[in-house]
C-alpha cells in the first residue's frame, strides 16, 4: 500500500489496458490521473504534479519517446520517477535511455505493476 497521498499518471493510449491500470491502482489507494498520449500528458503536467508516471511507448499523436524528451527539455516533472509499459521486446533494451525505474512488457501481471510503482515512489 502506498504513503498516503501518493499519485500516479498514466499514459496509455489503448483505453481498456488504461482502465484496467487505473482501477488496479486506485484499488491501491493511489490517486490516478490518466493521460491518452504524450501530449495530453504534458498538459497534465503543467497543472500538477505526480509521484510516478506509468508511460506506454507506442502511442499515436505524441508517443512516449517524444513525450519523454519534451518532458526533460521543458523540465516539467523530469524528475518524477517513470515506469514504462511496451508490448515490444525490443524496446526493452533501448527504453533504458529514457531512465525508468521498471520496464514491463506487456502483457504483464497487475501485480509486478503495483510493485513496480510502489518501488518507483519509495
Amino acid at each position: 500500500m502506498p504513503r498516503q497521498g501518493r499519485s500516479v499518471l498514466i499514459v496509455e493510449d489503448d483505453a481498456v489496458i488504461r482502465s484496467v491500470l487505473v482501477e488496479t491502482l486506485t484499488d491501491e489507494g493511489w490517486e490516478v490521473h490518466e493521460a491518452i498520449d504524450g501530449e495530453s500528458a504534458l498538459t497534465a503536467l503543467r497543472s500538477w504534479r505526480p509521484d510516478v508516471i506509468v508511460l506506454d511507448l507506442a502511442m499515436p499523436t505524441m508517443d512516449g519517446w517524444l513525450f519523454r524528451a519534451e518532458q526533460r527539455r521543458s523540465g516539467l516533472a523530469a524528475d518524477v520517477p517513470l515506469v514504462i509499459v511496451s508490448a515490444s521486446r525490443e524496446t526493452e533494451v533501448r527504453a533504458q535511455e529514457l531512465e525508468p525505474k521498471a520496464v514491463l512488457l506487456k502483457p504483464f501481471d497487475l501485480n509486478e505493476l503495483v510493485r513496480a510503482v510502489v518501488a518507483a515512489a519509495e
